[in-house]
């Protein structure tokens, strides 16, 4: 399931394409994303430089970078600079997204970052973070007080990320999605390492907790079925994975899970008989999207990998 739209909505605002021949209206309604055109002419660092001396910078509080280069090659770094060279007029940016492109324009794992943390260092008010693309990605261990929503989407979380930020510090963290991804495409942790990120990074504001598009689904279930955490959360997200039977008959019996609103397993490899068991908990149960194994030795996929 590669990611095939454009996203529509971020920061609870709508999605605007940044066109150089239309006015630009920054608004509480709306965030721009700016994205190069495939064989456009001018670069990521110019069209930045560009609207950026068309707005009142002081006003930006929200900003969607889309795809940087035609190359897939070429990493986020120019554009990182380039923000980190106007910090200084965009202290009151609130919500940044890196990286937002479909399959069409770079395959997920082949998207190229670089070292995000001098952003995080740069914009203290920031309140979302989001993350497109774990290739290249790279974060050293960081604070940040205000920050609500820390986001990765990647086929393929690399241990060495997972590790930073799980010795950084987020208190006010209220939302944390990660998505592992598959061993074919970087994904090299195991569930020790999940355990004692999450641990480190919990909040007594953390609503929500998505460990999202994972080859160890079953591992992760099984042990938050038994975690007291999951009975402060709001929702729990294990879905684009590869959850089976046995994290299914863990999750439907923990004494956490029927404390959440919503459980998320879109995406699964759950048996019919465990399906209709996990409809009859008192709570909001995502199942769609089953996917079927004509063996029972058949390999399991995450959904987003490539």
């Amino acid at each position: 399931m590669p990611i095939s739209e454009d996203t529509v909505t971020f920061f609870n605002r709508t999605v605007t394409e940044y066109d150089a021949d239309e006015p630009v209206a920054l608004s509480d309604d709306v965030v721009y994303r700016l994205s190069r055109e495939y064989d456009g002419e001018q670069t990521m660092p110019e069209m930045m430089e560009e609207f950026f001396g068309r707005i009142d910078k002081s006003k930006l509080d929200a900003l969607i970078i889309g795809m940087w280069s035609d190359e897939c090659d070429d990493s986020s770094a120019e554009a990182v600079e380039t923000l980190l060279k106007h910090a200084g007029e965009l202290q009151n940016l609130r919500a940044l997204f890196i990286g937002d492109m479909t399959y069409e324009e770079c395959e997920i794992s082949w998207i190229v970052q670089s070292d995000l943390t001098p952003l995080l260092k740069a914009f203290p008010n920031l309140e979302e973070f989001k993350v497109r693309g774990a290739n290249g990605l790279e974060f050293q261990p960081f604070t940040h007080a205000k920050l609500k929503k820390f986001t990765i989407e990647s086929g393929g979380l690399p241990s060495s990320v997972a590790q930073a930020v799980a010795a950084s510090s987020m208190p006010a963290l209220t939302h944390l999605e990660l998505w592992l991804g598959s061993e074919d495409y970087g994904f090299d942790g195991d569930l020790a390492l999940y355990q004692d990120l999450v641990a480190k990074l919990r909040t007594p504001t953390l609503a929500y907790l998505g460990l999202r598009d994972s080859e160890i689904a079953d591992e992760l279930a099984v042990w938050l079925a038994a975690y007291d955490l999951v009975g402060c959360l709001n929702t729990l997200d294990l879905s684009l994975g590869t959850l089976g039977d046995v994290g299914a008959e863990a999750l439907f019996n923990s004494q956490y899970v029927p404390k959440l609103n919503t459980l998320d397993l879109e995406h699964h490899y759950i048996s019919e008989e465990w399906q209709d068991k996990l409809k009859t908990l008192k709570i909001t149960v995502d199942l769609s999207d089953p996917q079927e194994l004509e063996d029972e030795d058949d390999e399991r996929y995450v959904a987003v990998g490539e």
